[in-house]
């Protein structure tokens, strides 16, 4: 799961608990998490491309925006 990457489909930001879809190829598909910028900073807005850095299971994943 860490190193995956996915596509923001809520808002991410500081107090915003936001929601990532991600390619979870050992499961066969995409699911959606529940998701918090690993570093604060800047909101990540819908669409954006993330790296998963940190999993907490079952649905919880912690994400860095992704280099352009």
């Amino acid at each position: 799961m860490v190193g995956s990457t996915g596509r923001v489909t809520g808002k991410i930001g500081a107090g915003l608990v936001g929601e990532v879809l991600v390619h979870v190829p050992e499961r066969g598909g995409t699911e959606a998490f529940l998701a918090y910028l690993a570093v604060p900073g800047e909101p990540l807005p819908t669409g954006s491309q993330v790296m998963v850095v940190e999993y907490q299971p079952p649905r919880t994943v912690y994400v860095a925006p992704l280099s352009v």
